[in-house]
């Protein structure tokens, strides 16, 4: 896919977050890219752990990183993850998330509020009653005074109720009442929408505001971010919120964002995994990278293709090469985009037979095609169509390595 044959998004303000342009244009006109976030999962008032986690995200792509800011101590580490940021030469931006206690928070901490490159604010739980509207304009007032933007983060798992229930009176009162799902479905636009403009008449500029409503249904997300675009310019922030475990949680996100993107929405995007015991937590960074790239929306990395195997691969030598590859290629990539323009745009194909092996190699900048069971027992390579050379043998994995290695060189013009 061409990122020529995606919509672009009408235009939408552009919000600054650290030294990511989100929303908008960037200076020479084009449309800002879609920007991937994470979040970390440690304690925020453990700072080296925190630090540590957030350099790894950042490193593995994620351009934004949020935290939990839910106690004092946790307020109190905001600072000094920043300092213990620098002093690894990483200048990664920071979001805060509130709830609950936020307004209390940044007033204790001030040094918080001006560390952090962002407050994410939940509207369904800023608090309760009259105790809502003095500590919601207590949030936009400190983000205003620190110039910070806000994302306004609706969930649906803590709707605001008093809006909620005014909703359903109003609903009980149509002709047609909308069911369950849609007076929900209203319910999360209307409370984004609502809260940004009394932002807005607070004083926080409509190029500070990000707006989010996170479901955990794929429909919900499509139907709640079709007309929360058609109904506002400000950038949006897109993910599937509990999208859950592995692969679930993967296709459940890829199924809800890609048809949203597809139709040039979103600014920002997070993939909410649930990580696997003993995962990595940067697997959801990859997986947001590899959602863009396969829409041909951004690239990252070179990009593997491999053939799914069948009765002609029965063994699982084109599969070791091919994790082996795509472990490689990622490895090689923080070296190579500070050396090489253009190289994440390269693609590599590992395949397993004859069929198509060959013309899936001829398709792609660099091509192995190995043989098959009872092929004969030689792997053609080749380089922008063209066979290059022929590998045998035990070493067939170092070899191919050395052959990227060299394409690169060649191939990509070096940064001066």
């Amino acid at each position: 896919m061409n990122a020529a044959s995606i919509p672009v998004r009408r235009q939408t303000r552009r919000v600054m977050v650290g030294k990511v342009g989100v929303g908008g244009t960037a200076p020479d006109g084009t449309p800002s890219p879609v920007v991937i976030q994470s979040m970390t999962n440690t304690d925020t008032a453990d700072v080296f752990n925190t630090a540590q986690q957030v350099a790894e995200l950042h490193r593995a792509g994620s351009e934004i990183v949020r935290v939990t800011v839910n106690t004092r101590e946790a307020a109190a580490a905001v600072p000094k993850i920043k300092d213990r940021l620098a002093q690894l030469n990483l200048d990664v931006p920071l979001v805060g998330d509130f709830h609950f206690n936020g307004h209390k928070l940044l007033t204790e901490v001030p040094e918080c509020a001006a560390a952090l490159d962002k407050l994410r604010i939940n509207p369904g739980n800023v608090g309760k009653g009259a105790r809502r509207d003095e500590q919601f304009a207590n949030l936009i007032e400190i983000a205003c005074k620190y110039r910070k933007p806000v994302r306004i983060g609706v969930n649906w798992g803590s709707l605001d109720q008093s809006l909620l229930a005014r909703l359903m009176d109003e609903n009980a009162k149509r002709a047609e009442p909308k069911d369950a799902t849609g007076l929900m479905r209203e319910a999360m636009v209307a409370s984004a929408l609502e809260s940004a403009a009394k932002a807005e008449e607070l004083g926080l500029p409509g190029d500070a505001i990000i707006l989010s409503c996170k479901v955990s249904g794929v429909q919900d997300l499509i139907a709640i971010y079709r007309d929360l675009s058609a109904k506002s310019e400000y950038p949006l922030h897109l993910g599937l919120t509990e999208a859950g475990l592995g692969s679930k949680g993967i296709v459940a996100s890829t199924a809800a964002l890609a048809v949203l993107l597809q139709e040039g929405i979103g600014d920002t995007i997070r993939i909410s995994l649930t990580p696997e015991p003993g995962g990595e937590r940067t697997r959801e960074v990859i997986v947001a990278q590899e959602i863009l790239q396969t829409m041909g929306l951004r690239a990252f990395v070179p990009m593997v293709v491999a053939c799914p195997g069948c009765g002609r691969t029965t063994s699982t030598v084109f599969q070791e090469l091919a994790q082996d590859i795509q472990d490689y290629v990622r490895a090689r990539m923080p070296d190579w985009q500070l050396r090489f323009k253009g190289v994440e745009h390269m693609n590599v194909a590992v395949m397993g037979c004859v069929v198509n092996g060959p013309g899936e190699s001829k398709h792609a900048n660099l091509g192995i095609s190995l043989p098959g069971t009872g092929e004969e027992p030689v792997a053609p390579v080749y380089a922008d169509g063209e066979r290059i050379t022929t590998l045998r043998g035990d070493n067939i994995a170092a070899e191919f390595r050395n052959i990227i290695d060299n394409y690169v060189e060649k191939k990509y013009l070096k940064h001066s």
